[in-house]
């Protein structure tokens, strides 16, 4: 990067530096920029022809060529102001070939017959140097050729087109409404990005997708000036896989909860949360600390779904799982040993986990993933039982399988594609219960509801927990709220507790759209389903107390 490129990238995107861990990739550009139309497919085709064949005529077995445009914009505000707009693309050519049985990668921002081709050669070369301490071939999955196919996320209005100032204005309200209802201070955000892909491959596929994701968030404070004290509340959004139609309400679908709280599903009102936001961490500011000891837990979609991705999505990543990857958040408690024995026991037998990249809507919905593998759904735990892992084309034989799952990503054109998680998700209960039916039923208890801190050790199995908001339950009802509330457990202790769930009425997803995995380090969006669930007897601690 050009001293003047960083010097532009740090201006403008110093307000991403308000949220950790937000990737702005590429060259920063106008709005009017994101809206012009990438290269025809025809000319993609024609340039991954022509990496394919340079490939192969430098030797490489199995070439893929990903010819990639990424764009994103970031809205950031701050009570009354606009603290920043991020614009940003990128675009290239990444190429990862085998040769001597071994896997080489080059990738180029001079997309030209010329660029590409030298790209290609570089990357078979880098191959054959690899191939000199390569002690086993790679041996991939078969994957037929699906020929000339397209995918494109199904958005009813591209977020792109939309001008900053109706999203400006959308977040000068929800901050607004905020500070009208209690809040002393709001920030709030936007965040939007378009993945145009193309994927070419040696087995016969060329495959041009449009892919979208949504993001709105906030976090409101109320201040107790008198007392120093402060309290806030971060959205009950979820990131998306859809179009600017998830904040106009044409997609509404609202659940009502307890003391009317409501869930979203397919839409999110964002003035609504914003207002509810601050009533609540107004109230939290004088609510009760929780008592510690051993509770119920009922556990709204839009808390469990973090400790779904934290337990079970990245444990049963098989790269994890081998010891592959180490260095980014650690390995696995879940090794093949317990695979082998199918009968390792890691939740009840409520507990149906499935690996899916076809639900609608959904952060990791795609038609193909980064090698050319239709999208598909497979069961992680079945009936409590650890039955398989997330694997790509090169780990496929390690755990027996015949074919990919479909779970391989990279997050641009010059990442190297590698195992990532996929939607992993709970599948709801069978039988008819609403939130309501399932509190009844609880004797002493807690309802939390959205994610907050949490922690998790290097083979994802000893955590700890916390939340947005929290209510005390006894004998079948809600009775106020409470603070300080963090639940902590280890991974098979916990979901061996899960006792009820909601069905699928109640069904929601959570997601986690900046999921950070591998050195060099890259960012995925993936979401997690579930409806309301309830775990038993999980040992409770008060995080304010001093030990």
């Amino acid at each position: 990067m050009k001293r003047r490129d960083f010097m532009q990238m740090s201006g403008f995107g110093i307000g991403a530096l308000m949220l950790p861990s937000v990737p702005v990739l590429g060259s920063i550009v106008s709005s009017e920029h994101l809206l012009e139309p990438g290269v025809d497919v025809a000319i993609k085709k024609k340039f991954a022809d022509i990496a394919l064949n340079a490939a192969r005529g430098k030797g490489a077995t199995y070439t893929d060529v990903r010819i990639g445009r990424y764009l994103q914009q970031y809205v950031f505000t701050r009570e009354k102001q606009v603290q920043n707009i991020v614009n940003a693309e990128s675009y290239g050519v990444g190429i990862r070939v085998i040769a001597n049985g071994t896997w080489g990668f080059s990738a180029t921002s001079d997309v030209t017959p010329e660029g590409i081709a030298k790209c290609a050669e570089t990357a078979v070369a880098i191959a054959k140097a690899n191939s000199k301490f390569q002690k086993e071939p790679v041996v991939l999955a078969p994957q037929k050729g699906v020929g000339e196919v397209t995918w494109k996320t199904p958005v009813k209005k591209n977020a792109f087109e939309i001008p900053p100032k109706e999203k400006i204005d959308l977040l000068m309200k929800v901050n607004a409404r905020a500070m009208e209802n209690g809040a002393g201070f709001v920030t709030s955000n936007l965040f939007f990005i378009n993945e145009q892909k193309y994927f070419a491959s040696s087995d016969g596929s060329y495959i041009d997708q449009d892919i979208h994701r949504i993001w709105p968030t906030f976090t409101v404070t109320a201040i107790d000036k008198a007392a120093g004290k402060f309290k806030t509340r971060d959205a009950i959004s979820s990131p998306m896989g859809m179009g600017y139609e998830y904040l106009d309400g044409l997609a509404s679908e609202k659940i009502a909860g307890p003391n009317g709280l409501v869930g979203y599903r397919n839409s999110y009102d964002m003035v609504e949360d914003a207002i509810t936001a601050a009533k609540q961490a107004k109230e939290k500011l004088t609510t009760k600390s929780v008592l510690p000891g051993k509770y119920d837990l009922v556990l709204d979609p839009n808390h469990l779904g973090l400790t779904i991705h934290e337990s079970v999505g990245h444990p049963t990543e098989l790269d994890r799982v081998l010891g592959y990857e180490a260095n980014y958040a650690g390995t696995s408690f879940a090794t093949l040993d317990k695979w082998e024995s199918k009968k390792f026991n890691y939740g009840s037998k409520n507990v149906n986990i499935v690996a899916d990249r076809l639900q609608p809507h959904t952060l990791g919905a795609v038609g193909y993933d980064d090698e050319g593998v239709p999208a598909k759904e497979w069961n992680i735990i079945k009936d409590g039982i650890l039955v398989n892992y997330q694997a790509i084309r090169d780990q496929a034989k390690i755990i027996g399988e015949k074919e990919s799952h479909g779970c391989c990503y990279a997050d641009n054109w010059d990442s190297v594609q590698f195992q990532r998680m996929p939607n992993i998700s709970l599948k709801p209960g069978t039988e008819k219960r609403s939130v309501l039916d399932m509190i009844k039923g609880v004797e002493k208890g807690i309802y939390i509801i959205g994610r907050g801190s949490y922690s998790i050790d290097q083979q994802r199995y000893n955590f700890q927990f916390g939340g947005q908001v929290f209510y005390e339950i006894k004998k079948g009802e809600i009775v106020g709220m409470l603070d300080d509330v963090a639940y902590q457990s280890n991974t098979q202790e916990f979901w061996n507790s899960c006792s009820q769930l909601c069905d699928k009425d109640d069904y929601r997803t959570f997601g986690s759209f900046f999921d950070g995995k591998g050195q060099p380090s890259q960012v995925s969006a993936v979401s997690h389903g579930s409806a309301t669930t309830r775990f038993d007897g999980v040992n409770v601690i008060n995080t304010a107390r001093k030990i």
